[in-house]
C-alpha cells in the first residue's frame, strides 16, 4: 500500500457486545416446549384444553405485565406503546381466560358470538395505536398524508387479496345472522389492519429501541399470522384448542414479554428521550435496503391489488364490487401519493439547488483552501484559495498525493494522527488539528520553499476534508518569541534560564559521568566606571563587545550567556579527563584565555575602553546539582574578585564555609538589630587649650548574654569589601540604624540644653547610597527636629575604586544643608592627597597611628607638626583620635592641634554618664611643668590625679581597657 493508503486507511472498528443469550435460551426452551406438547397432544385432550385456553391466558398476562411494568420503571418516548401493547395482551389473555371458562370448566361448546369474541376483537385497536407510537413521526403534513395513505395502500391491497381469495365467500350470509357475519367479516379485516401496520412500521420504525421495536414487531406478526389461520373456514372447522395454532399464539405473547428487555440486554437503552444514539456510518457506495424497500411500497401494494383483480379474471368470475372500489382507491391514493412525492422532489431539488451555491460561494469565497482527498490519499478537490495560500493553482493540485505535499520530516507525524484520528469514533472526536510543512509554489516561495500549514480535518466518505490556512507568520512569531524568552535582548546570548537548562542537561544528561565538564562565572571589573563617566549607551556597546568576544572565544560545543548586568557565564564541556590536575589545568588555560581576550581594549566613540574581567571556575563533581555548580562558580568569581580582580580562581570547598559563616554573621546581626541588641555609645571631643567639650563621637555597640560591649567589627568582622554582598547590605542596615539614633539622641540633648553636635562615621561607600541623599538627611534632621550644623558626617575611608567625583557632589550637597564634613584617618594613604585635594572638608582626624607616636618618634613629630599646619593654613579644625596620655595632649596642643578624644579625656560613655559629663562642660587638660592641677573628678576611663604639686610622670591612670570593649555602665 502506497504512503498515501497507509494514511488514509481506516482500522477495523471493534465489534459490539452481544446481548445476553440466557433470556433467549429460555424463551425458545419455553415455546419450544410448548409446541412440542401441542404437536403431540398433550398427552390427553383435557390437558390439551387446558393448556390451549389458559396456558395462552397466562402468557397473554405475562406479556401485559412484562409491558406494563416496563413503562413504569422507564420513562420514555414510547413508554404510551408499551402500555398500549399491555392493554391489547391484557384483552387476549381474558379472551382465551373467557374461552377457558366455557371449554374446561363448564365443559360447554364455546357460544358465538360471546365475551371472548369481544375481548379478542379489542385486542387490534390497542396494538395498532401502539405501532403508530412506535412508528417515526413524520415532520410535515405531506409526510402525515404519505403515512395515511402508505397504510391504506398496503390495507387496500390486502383487502383485495383477501377478498379475492376468501372473504367474498365469508361475506354471504347463508343461514348466520348478523353478528356471526359480521364477527368473520370484522377478524380478517382488523388483522389485515394490523398487518398494514406492521409493514408501515417496518420501513418506518424508529432509530431508538431499534431491537426492542423488531421483537415486538415479529411478536405482532407471528399474533396476526396465527389470526389470519384461524380465520380461514378450513382450519376453523377443525380448530381444537391445544393444537400447534395455539403454539404460534403463545410464542407472539412471549416475544412481546420479552421485547421491551431486549435493548437493554443489547446495549442500546436510552434512558432518557433527548439522548442520541449512536450515529452509523455507512460504507462508502452502499444504500440501506430497508430505505430501498420503504420507497417500493406503493408500487408493491398496487401490484397486490393488481394480483387480486387478476385473481378474479383469471378464475373467469364477475369481478365483485368491493374489489373493483377498493382497486379504485387504491390506484386513487397512488396517483395522489406520488402527485406529493413529485412536488416535494421539486421543492427538494430546489433547496439542493440553493443550498449547493451557496456551498460554491462558501468555497470558493473562503480564504482557507479546502480540500477533499480520497481514502487513496490522492486529492479529488481543492479549493480557488490554494493560488492565493498555496502559490498554486487548484487545478495543479488535484490528482497528486498528498504525501507528496507534506515536508518529509513531517509526513510520519502527519501519518500518525490521521490514523489515530479515523480510529476514533465520529461522535467522540468529529475533528482534529494537524499542523505540518506544506510544499509552495514559485508564486509564493520563489523556488522550491516550504509553507506552515494549520489544517481543520473532518471524514468525508471514507476519505478526509482539510481547512486549511497559511500560520507562516504565526510560527515564525512564536519562534521570535520563544527566542526573546530564552535569549538576552541586548546581546543576543542565552540568557540565565536557559543557560540553566543546559547546565541542567550537562549535570544530569548523558554526559552526567563527564566531571571536567565546567561553569565559568565572569563578571567585568569596573564597568559600573564607564556607566557613570561616558554614559549607559557605552556601557551597552561595551557588554555587546563583549559578549561577542565571549561567543567567538568558546567552542562550537560551547555555550556562553549573559546572565545579567556584567555578569557572563561560559559552559565548558568535558573531554573525559579524569586527572584532576590536567582538567583543571585545561579549564584555568580556557578560562585565562578568555579573562585576556575580555580584557582587551574596547573602541567605543573613537576612545579606548579598559576593563578586567574576574573569572570563578568549577567543576561539576560527582553529586553537585545544577544550582550547586553555579553557585560554586560564583562563590569562585567573588573570590577573584576580592583577591585583587583581573584574575581566575578555582572554586574550594572552604568557600561554601566562609559564605555560611558570613550568612550565620549576617542572621545575627539582622537578628540584633530587630532585638535592640545594639545601642550607641558617645566619646567626647574635648578643645585642647580650655578642655571644653566641643562634639561628641557617637560608637555602635553590641550588648553580649554576658553583658559586654562589642564594636561591631568585632561582632561581625565582615566590612564592605569589593562589592554590596548580602553581608554589606547587612553593614548598611547597621549604619542606616547608627545614623538614626544618633540623630534622635542627639536631638533630645539638645531639648534638654546639652546642644553638643554628633559625630557618626561612615564609609565613603555608604555616603553614596540613596538613603544617605541630601533629602535623605533633610527629612531625617527635620523628623526629629536637630539643626544641620549639630550634624557631622566622619568620612571613614576613601576607596580609590570609589569615584570621587560622584563622592565630591555628594558631600557638596550635604555642606550646602548646613552638615558638616569630616575627614577621618587623615595622615594616612589615599586620604591625605586626593581626598584633601578634591572633597569639601571642615574638620580633618589626625589618624591613629600618628598620635600614638608623637611623643616618642621626632620623624611622627615632624610629620603631624607638618599636616596640622596644612589643617590651620586651610582653616579646617583638626581632632587628634586616641589621645591616651597627658604628654600626647601636651605635645598636640602644642603643635597646633585644636582638639582630641580619647582615653586622656575619657572612654565611650552611656546616655547617662554623657550627659552628667555634659553638665560639667570641661575636662582638665595637663598644663606646663610647674603649674597646679586639678584633681579630676569623671568617670571611669579618665586619668585620676592625686592632690598637690608633681612631676608629668605622677598622673596615675587607671589600667587601659581595650577600645574594642567596654564595661557595662552603671543604670
Amino acid at each position: 500500500m502506497s504512503a498515501p493508503g497507509a494514511m488514509l486507511s481506516r482500522p477495523p472498528a471493534p465489534a459490539g457486545n452481544p446481548p445476553g443469550v440466557v433470556p433467549q435460551i429460555v424463551l425458545a426452551v419455553l415455546c419450544g416446549g410448548y409446541a412440542v406438547g401441542a404437536a403431540f397432544g398433550w398427552g390427553s385432550p383435557e390437558v390439551a384444553a387446558f393448556m390451549g385456553d389458559f396456558g395462552l391466558s397466562f402468557a397473554a398476562f405475562l406479556a401485559a405485565f412484562s409491558c406494563g411494568l416496563y413503562a413504569r420503571k422507564r420513562r420514555t418516548r414510547f413508554r404510551p406503546a408499551w402500555m398500549l401493547f399491555a392493554a391489547s395482551s391484557a384483552m387476549a389473555g381474558l379472551g382465551n381466560g373467557v374461552w377457558g371458562w366455557y371449554e374446561v370448566i363448564q365443559g360447554t361448546t364455546v357460544p358465538s358470538p360471546c365475551l371472548a369474541d369481544f375481548c379478542f376483537l379489542l385486542f387490534a385497536p390497542p396494538a395498532i395505536v401502539g405501532l403508530l407510537v412506535l412508528a417515526k413521526r413524520p415532520v410535515t403534513r405531506a409526510g402525515w398524508v404519505c403515512l395515511g395513505l402508505d397504510s391504506w395502500l398496503i390495507a387496500g391491497s390486502l383487502v383485495t387479496l383477501s377478498w379475492s381469495l376468501a372473504l367474498a365467500h365469508t361475506a354471504h350470509f347463508q343461514g348466520r345472522s348478523v353478528a356471526q357475519s359480521a364477527l368473520s367479516l370484522a377478524y380478517p379485516l382488523l388483522d389485515i389492519v394490523l398487518v398494514s401496520m406492521v409493514l408501515a412500521l417496518h420501513f418506518r420504525r424508529s432509530s431508538v429501541h431499534r431491537s426492542a421495536i423488531n421483537t415486538a414487531v415479529a411478536a405482532l406478526a407471528l399474533t396476526v399470522l396465527c389470526d389470519a389461520l384461524f380465520s380461514s373456514p378450513l382450519l376453523r372447522e377443525h380448530y381444537r384448542s391445544g393444537q400447534i395454532l395455539d403454539a404460534g399464539w403463545f410464542a407472539g405473547s412471549m416475544l412481546l414479554a420479552y421485547a421491551p428487555w431486549v435493548a437493554r440486554r443489547a446495549g442500546e437503552e436510552c434512558p432518557e428521550e433527548d439522548v442520541k444514539p449512536a450515529r452509523r456510518v455507512p460504507p462508502h457506495g452502499s444504500r440501506p435496503i430497508a430505505g430501498s424497500l420503504a420507497a417500493l411500497t406503493p408500487y408493491l401494494a398496487a401490484a397486490v391489488c393488481t394480483l387480486g383483480i387478476l385473481t378474479n379474471v383469471l378464475d373467469g368470475r364477475r369481478i365483485d364490487r368491493v374489489v373493483l372500489f377498493t382497486g379504485c382507491t387504491v390506484v386513487l391514493a397512488l396517483v395522489v401519493r406520488q402527485g406529493i412525492m413529485l412536488l416535494d422532489n421539486i421543492t427538494l431539488t430546489q433547496e439542493l439547488a440553493q443550498k449547493e451555491n451557496h456551498f460554491r460561494s462558501l468555497v470558493q469565497g473562503s480564504s482557507d483552501v479546502i480540500m477533499i482527498a480520497a481514502p487513496t490519499g490522492v486529492l479529488r478537490y481543492v479549493s480557488p484559495a490554494a493560488a492565493g495560500v498555496y502559490g498554486r493553482d487548484a487545478e495543479e493540485l488535484v490528482g497528486s498525493e498528498l504525501a507528496s505535499l507534506i515536508h518529509p520530516e513531517d509526513l510520519g507525524r502527519v501519518v500518525h494522527e490521521v490514523r489515530r484520528f479515523l480510529a476514533a469514533a465520529p461522535e467522540d472526536e468529529p475533528t482534529t488539528r494537524i499542523e505540518c510543512r506544506f510544499r509552495a509554489g514559485e508564486q509564493r516561495s520563489g523556488g522550491d520553499g516550504w509553507l506552515n500549514v494549520e489544517s481543520t480535518v473532518n471524514r468525508h466518505h471514507g476519505g478526509l476534508i482539510f481547512n486549511s490556512r497559511d500560520v507562516t507568520e504565526r510560527v515564525r512569531l512564536q519562534a521570535q518569541l520563544q527566542h526573546n524568552a530564552s535569549h538576552d535582548a541586548l546581546t543576543d546570548l542565552p540568557n540565565r534560564a536557559l543557560f540553566t537548562e543546559r547546565v541542567t542537561q550537562a549535570v544530569t544528561g548523558r554526559r552526567a559521568s563527564d566531571h571536567d565538564t565546567a561553569v565559568l562565572y565572569i563578571d567585568l571589573d569596573g564597568f559600573k566606571q564607564v556607566n557613570d563617566t561616558i554614559g549607559h549607551q557605552a556601557g551597552d556597546e561595551l557588554l555587546i563587545q563583549a559578549a561577542r568576544r565571549l561567543g567567538d572565544s568558546v567552542r562550537s560545543g560551547d555555550i556562553a550567556a549573559r546572565l545579567g548586568g556584567d555578569e557572563f557565564a561560559a559552559l565548558i564541556t568535558g573531554d573525559g579527563t579524569r586527572d584532576r590536575a590536567a582538567r583543571e589545568f585545561r579549564i584555568h588555560e580556557i578560562a585565562d584565555r578568555l579573562r585576556i581576550k575580555l580584557s582587551e581594549p574596547y573602541r567605543i566613540d573613537g576612545r579606548d575602553v579598559r576593563v578586567a574581567a574576574s573569572i570563578g571556575v568549577a567543576f561539576a563533581d560527582p553529586g553537585v546539582s545544577p544550582a550547586g555548580l553555579l553557585r560554586n562558580a560564583d562563590l569562585a568569581m567573588y573570590r577573584a574578585k576580592q583577591a585583587g580582580k583581573g584574575r581566575v580562581e578555582l572554586y574550594a570547598p572552604q568557600m561554601q564555609s566562609e559564605v555560611a559563616h558570613r550568612a550565620e554573621l549576617a542572621t545575627k546581626l539582622r537578628t540584633a538589630l530587630h532585638d535592640g541588641a545594639f545601642t550607641l555609645l558617645h566619646q567626647p571631643v574635648v578643645e585642647l587649650a580650655g578642655g571644653r567639650v566641643t562634639a561628641v563621637a557617637a560608637h555602635a555597640r553590641w550588648r553580649s548574654a554576658q553583658g559586654i560591649l562589642f564594636t561591631p567589627a568585632e561582632f561581625l568582622r565582615v566590612g564592605d569589601r569589593g562589592r554590596f554582598t548580602d553581608d554589606g547590605e547587612r553593614t548598611a542596615e547597621l549604619d542606616r540604624w547608627q545614623l538614626e539614633a544618633a540623630v534622635e539622641q542627639a536631638a533630645a540633648r539638645h531639648r534638654a540644653g546639652y546642644p553638643v553636635p554628633v559625630a557618626v562615621r561612615l564609609s565613603a561607600r555608604r555616603l553614596l547610597d540613596h538613603a544617605l541623599s541630601p533629602k535623605g538627611v533633610e527629612s531625617l534632621l527635620t523628623r526629629h527636629g536637630l539643626p544641620s550644623r549639630a550634624l557631622v558626617l566622619e568620612l571613614s575611608d576613601s576607596d580609590s575604586r570609589i569615584p570621587l567625583d560622584d563622592l565630591e557632589r555628594r558631600l557638596v550637597a550635604l555642606r550646602r544643608l548646613g552638615v558638616r564634613i569630616a575627614l577621618d584617618g587623615f595622615g594616612s594613604g589615599y586620604a591625605a592627597i586626593s581626598a584633601l585635594r578634591r572633597l569639601p572638608v571642615d574638620v580633618l582626624r589626625l589618624d591613629r597611628g600618628l598620635v600614638d607616636g608623637v611623643v616618642e618618634s621626632a620623624r611622627l613629630h615632624k610629620i603631624t607638626a607638618g599636616l596640622l599646619r596644612i589643617a590651620g593654613d586651610l582653616g579646617m579644625q583638626s581632632v587628634a583620635d586616641g589621645v591616651d596620655l597627658p604628654e600626647q595632649v601636651l605635645a598636640l596642643r602644642s603643635m597646633g592641634c585644636t582638639h582630641g578624644m580619647g582615653m586622656a579625656f575619657s572612654g565611650p560613655l552611656d546616655e547617662h554618664r554623657l550627659r552628667r559629663s555634659l553638665a560639667h562642660a570641661h575636662y582638665p587638660v595637663p598644663d606646663l611643668p610647674g603649674q597646679s592641677r586639678a584633681v579630676v573628678l569623671t568617670g571611669s576611663g579618665l586619668p585620676v590625679r592625686h592632690g598637690g604639686p608633681a612631676a608629668p610622670d605622677s598622673l596615675m591612670h587607671p589600667p587601659l581597657r581595650s577600645n574594642s570593649e567596654t564595661s557595662v555602665p552603671p543604670t
